[in-house]
């Protein structure tokens, strides 16, 4: 039975099926790149316990800690922190004009086999007052750990 001899009726719901199929296929193509570029967000904390992915880019937020930033040419490393645990960062690039020592960054990259966790990009904060809402909440998480540990 060729196209020509369909009733109206059958064209209908042959052009319906193949719209919701154009359309599933296309909606699982934008969640599968939305999903290949999601970076999940760990506390140092997590880092250093293993909750953070070995096989995967995330983000690292905390506190840059005071006189741990060294510079090699284009390589930089420095210590992010929750004040609890501690996670070593190496940043081959051109720093955010606003990151310091003592204040918020989230970093972005991998977890190298060694636990020293190399940053493909550098957040820092925007003014006096502000730090990644992540950052803040594992910076407070660590402080109110420390407290009910002594």
């Amino acid at each position: 039975m060729g196209a020509r001899n369909m009733k109206p009726r059958h064209k209908r719901i042959a052009i319906i099926v193949g719209g919701l199929a154009s359309i599933g296929i296309a909606g699982a193509l934008v969640l599968s790149a939305l999903q290949s570029n999601v970076a999940f967000f760990f506390t140092p904390s997590q880092v250093v316990v293993g909750e953070a992915p070995k096989d995967r880019a995330f983000r690292v937020g905390g506190m840059v800690r005071q006189g741990s930033l060294k510079r090699d040419q284009m390589t930089v490393s420095f210590v992010i922190t929750d004040t609890a645990k501690d996670v070593p960062v190496s940043y081959t690039g051109i720093l955010p004009d606003l990151f310091k020592e003592g204040k918020g960054a989230v970093v972005q990259g991998r977890l190298g086999a060694d636990g020293h966790f190399v940053a493909t990009e550098v957040l820092a904060k925007h003014d006096e007052n502000y730090m990644p809402p992540e950052a803040q909440h594992a910076v407070d998480q660590a402080a109110k750990m420390g407290k009910t540990l002594k």
